[in-house]
């Protein structure tokens, strides 16, 4: 799959506008050469590998974008290599907006945000979806694996991240010996004849 055609951490004339006009095109410079990687080092390694969600971004075969919350518990997301994440993608309303705007497009962002500790990390990257993949075992009822190879990898500065504390997981989750909980919606009687067969979200 081919990934966008500019070079890797170039900016368009949309970003050199707005950074000629706000001043910021020294530090523009600064980072998009010395910030901005294509590899994940160990330090962000260990902070992807103990999120337990993120925001991923995808745009559809018109470039109109789309954005999603994908949780699981610490350890759902997986660093494969330097270059490369990967993700499971479980049961959910049935659209596949997300993962069917990954065969059309697989360019797509990721932002991971730890409220506890007031961090966050972006990747831009290229994804393809697996269903036969080797880690598909590791994720109890997952349907495919997402893998990523990555683009861009860079820290955000956290100043506006607003402090939260986790309270508990979702008990959705699917996990090894145990059974995963239906949810109300799927309860509804005028789904019933809609839904696949061992459906969860």
């Amino acid at each position: 799959m081919k990934s966008h055609d500019y070079k890797v951490h170039d900016y368009h004339e949309g970003n050199l506008e707005l950074q000629e006009r706000f001043k910021t095109t020294a530090l523009a410079d600064y980072i998009k050469t010395k910030r901005v990687t294509e590899t994940v080092d160990d330090a962000q390694k260990k902070f992807i590998e103990s999120a337990n969600m993120f925001f991923l971004a995808t745009c559809d075969h018109r470039g109109l974008p789309t954005c999603s919350y994908k949780g699981g518990d610490p350890g759902f997301v997986r660093v494969v290599n330097e270059r490369t994440i990967a993700f499971p993608s479980y049961d959910g309303n049935g659209k596949y907006q997300s993962m069917g705007n990954l065969l059309k497009n697989p360019n797509l962002g990721i932002l991971f945000v730890d409220f506890e500790g007031q961090e966050r990390l972006r990747l831009q990257g290229v994804g393809s979806i697996t269903e036969d993949d080797e880690l598909l075992p590791d994720y109890p009822e997952a349907q495919f694996i997402v893998r990523v190879e990555l683009t861009e990898v860079y820290v955000n500065c956290p100043r506006y991240v607003h402090k939260y504390k986790f309270v508990e997981a979702s008990p959705f989750i699917p996990r090894a010996g145990q059974e995963t909980p239906e949810p109300e919606w799927k309860k509804r009687g005028e789904l019933k004849d809609l839904l696949p067969k061992n459906s969860h979200d």
